[in-house]
């Protein structure tokens, strides 16, 4: 197609599309039609973006917390003022329904606005010395150049919690959104470039994986790099960064929900649903294996597979209200039906879903799907499927259910259902996970550490833990007198 857009990169404050040979293809996955092109940049062009952020960062480490802290607070405003386009923009490329994609834009304003906060909580403190005359000082600086890059599946909020961390603790960042999302990755940058950010501050460089990423972690002037994505590129990353520096990863899960004998089974399952189809179960924390307490399995299947059918499968666009959209690429479709064979193959039931809509014969669509009497052997309750897909299993004591939500390379979220007091300090202590949610299934929010033990990923976001990933220590030591 002659006619479709070509978005530049964002490098040293301008919009430019120097050095670019390659243009990638943005396609709307309900649609499959091409809504625009970003580059595909090489080396030459990440290495430009990387010095333009090397050259801003001493003005903008001396800025000062406050004024920092001015430009994330108008940087919010502006994604506020801006929440339909960018909404817009990525219901067409990623393929949620238009209201949910609203909600994360206004998640994002949010998170500028509370590490605005933030940024000027930055604390040292004072230690005591054994010999007189001695003051030792011990502050915080910023790292430097961090290297942000980001996924698909919230193109916007996860940008959002790596720019608000880093720029409010004095670091400069060169950000590759996914080559899946990358409009609503701009139109981001673009509320930082209406809100004052400084020429360099934050640099927008397009590509793929093995091009653009890979240069960009490699390169020897980046001093930190913060990946959400896959266990497989984390991984890499580690191979090919090339030097010694500061990582944070957020891996991705295989995540639990233990229904405990006590549980409010209504609530159960509401919470169920929720969080195991949401966004098409292309999310991290999405709850992908289930064990029910024994006695209460068959009810509890049975009004999953009632839930799973009432949701409303659309268009995004054609429909805002809709429950859930198409999934973001035709690689994730396939990924669900693999794991959807293999449970088949090895005995599970299949409850509902399995299939493409019928009425949806254009599009990564794909039905809610719940499969029974599931074991530990099947794809679905021993990999991240990231799809809309939960598998179910009974058990009969509640440490047996632990050891088996416990049996996982991946640690970042786990669920559960009671309403005893004591089982559920015993959930809280016993589950080996990042984040631990009971009677809810919100495992996250922006001013609470969330991060991910075992093959999950190292280092945190949200929260204060999240800005102190971009900064240093510095010990001072004063004589001060004789």
């Amino acid at each position: 197609m002659t006619d479709v857009k070509r978005y530049p990169n964002f490098i040293d404050g301008q919009w430019t599309a120097e050095g670019v040979e390659h243009w990638l293809d943005v396609v709307n996955p309900a649609t499959e039609e091409v809504i625009g092109a970003v580059a595909r940049s090489d080396a030459a062009i990440v290495d430009h973006a990387v010095k333009a952020a090397r050259k801003a960062f001493p003005a903008w480490r001396d800025l000062g917390a406050h004024r920092r802290a001015d430009i994330l607070r108008k940087a919010g405003e502006r994604v506020s003022a801006n929440r339909q386009s960018i909404g817009e923009a990525m219901t067409k490329e990623q393929g949620k329904p238009l209201n949910e994609a609203l909600g994360e834009v206004d998640k994002l304003a949010k998170t500028f606005a509370y590490y605005a906060e933030e940024a000027v909580r930055v604390l040292g403190y004072t230690a005591p010395n054994e010999e007189p005359g001695h003051l030792s000082l011990v502050e915080k600086e910023p790292m430097g150049v961090a290297a942000a890059i980001t996924p698909w599946n919230y193109p916007v909020e996860l940008i959002g919690w790596k720019l608000g961390a880093g720029l409010a603790a004095g670091c400069t960042m060169v950000v590759k959104p996914s080559e899946w999302t990358p409009l609503s990755a701009i139109g981001v940058i673009k509320c930082l470039e209406e809100a004052g950010l400084p020429a360099g501050v934050v640099n927008l460089v397009n590509g793929d994986g093995p091009t653009t990423g890979q240069a960009l972690v490699s390169h020897p002037d980046i001093d930190k790099i913060a990946f959400t994505g896959s266990l497989r590129v984390g991984e890499e990353i580690f191979r090919t960064m090339g030097g010694i520096k500061s990582v944070s990863l957020e891996l991705g899960g295989n995540c639990p929900l233990l229904v405990a004998p006590s549980a409010d089974l209504a609530a159960a399952v509401k919470g169920a649903v929720r969080r195991s189809f949401r966004n098409m179960g292309q999310v991290c924390i999405a709850i992908n294996r289930i064990y029910v307490h024994r006695p209460l399995y068959e009810t509890f299947v049975g009004e999953m597979i009632a839930a799973a059918g009432k949701l409303v499968i659309a268009d995004g666009l054609a429909t805002p209200t809709a429950d859930l959209g198409p999934m973001t690429n035709a690689a994730g479709l396939a990924k669900v039906r693999e794991h959807v064979a293999d449970a088949l193959a090895k005995g599970a039931r299949l409850g509902c879903g399995g299939k493409r809509p019928g009425d949806k014969p254009v599009g990564h669509f794909y039905e809610p799907t719940v499969l029974a009497d599931c074991t530990q052997d099947m794809l679905v309750m021993n990999s991240e499927t990231f799809g809309p897909v939960v598998g179910i299993s009974a058990y009969d004591t509640l440490d047996e259910a632990i050891a088996l939500a416990n049996d996982s390379q991946y640690g970042l979220a786990a669920y559960a259902y009671t309403r005893d007091a004591g089982e559920m300090f015993d959930l809280a202590k016993k589950l080996s996970f990042g984040s631990v949610a009971i009677n809810n299934v919100d495992a996250g929010i922006i001013n609470a550490p969330y991060g991910g033990r075992r093959k999950s990923g190292t280092g945190f976001e949200h929260g204060r833990e999240g800005m102190e990933g971009y900064l240093q220590f510095k010990h001072v030591r004063i004589r001060h007198r004789a």
